[in-house]
C-alpha cells in the first residue's frame, strides 16, 4: 500500500483522538469517565467532519493510514 501524507491538523486530531480513547480505557469502572467520553465524541465529529474527505483526492489514504501516522507521530514525540 502506498503511503499517503495527510494534513497535518487531521493527524494531530486523530493522534488526540488515541490519547483520550487511551486514557478513556485506563479508568476503572465506576470512577467517572464522563468527561473523556465526552471529549471522545467530540474528537470522532471532528475527524468525521474534517474538510479533507470533502476534498476532491480526500478519500485517498485510508482510516487506517490516518490512525498508523497518528500513532507513529505520539511515538516520535515521546521519543
Amino acid at each position: 500500500m502506498e503511503s499517503f501524507r495527510f494534513p497535518d491538523d487531521l493527524v494531530a486530531l486523530q493522534a488526540a483522538w488515541l490519547d483520550t480513547y487511551t486514557a478513556l480505557a485506563k479508568v476503572p469502572a465506576g470512577v467517572g469517565a464522563t468527561a473523556l467520553r465526552r471529549r471522545l465524541i467530540t474528537l470522532s465529529c471532528r475527524l468525521h467532519a474534517h474538510p479533507h474527505w470533502a476534498a476532491p483526492g480526500g478519500a485517498r489514504g485510508t482510516r487506517a493510514e490516518l490512525r498508523r501516522q497518528a500513532r507513529a507521530r505520539r511515538w516520535a514525540t515521546a521519543a
